[in-house]
């Protein structure tokens, strides 16, 4: 389990295939005689487990499955990742709670800044708009951010986020530009209340 709280922002040093999928090299600046092997690591919202480590290198598998449905098969040597570890007990929940099971891929679809802000706006698969409300939680690239406003359109659906200047600086947002995508994640919260509605309709 995440917070959406990211404490670093490595870069893919190694893309190497094999028969199930990707293993994946990553240059962080963390400790990572601190970290153990097993370990999950929310990699711009996608939870892998570190498989190898070296020095400031770790590495770890990616599945077909996560490749199908994230964008981490866009990833190339020098690609930068968003980087945070699991939660430990009594630890600080800053944003909110992000499992890195990632529901969809998002598009970037204007960026607009302002005096103290960078207002983004994405593109999001119509399936995943019931669980995207205005002032509601969402972990994109696995930073926890707020929804600022969210519309239902024909094909897909709209909203946008509000990112400050810190949250730009040490994510990769500051690289992101109109038609980049990033990996999207719903609030649990919703996700379970539109299952348990779904499921007391089903039974009427």
């Amino acid at each position: 389990m995440f917070s959406g709280i990211v404490t670093d922002r490595g870069r893919v040093c190694s893309l190497d295939s094999n028969a199930g999928g990707l293993v994946v090299g990553i240059a962080t600046s963390w400790d990572l005689q601190r970290v153990a092997k097993g370990a999950s690591i929310a990699c711009s919202g996608a939870c892998l487990t570190l498989t190898e480590k070296s020095g400031d290198r770790f590495r770890a598998d990616v599945s077909r499955e996560t490749l199908s449905r994230t964008t981490l098969g866009l990833w190339k040597v020098g690609s930068p990742v968003n980087l945070e570890r699991s939660l430990a007990m009594g630890e600080e929940i800053g944003g909110h709670m992000v499992s890195g099971h990632v529901d969809a891929v998002a598009t970037v679809a204007g960026v607009e800044e302002q005096d103290d802000s960078t207002e983004m706006t994405f593109r999001a698969p119509a399936g995943v708009a019931p669980f995207i409300a205005e002032k509601g939680s969402i972990a994109l690239d696995g930073v926890s951010l707020t929804v600022t406003f969210v519309e239902d359109c024909e094909q897909d659906c709209q909203f946008g986020v509000s990112i400050i200047p810190h949250t730009r600086h040490v994510t990769t947002f500051s690289g992101l530009a109109p038609g980049d995508r990033v990996n999207l994640e719903i609030d649990m919260l919703a996700r379970y209340m539109h299952r348990l509605l779904e499921s007391r309709h089903t039974r009427r």
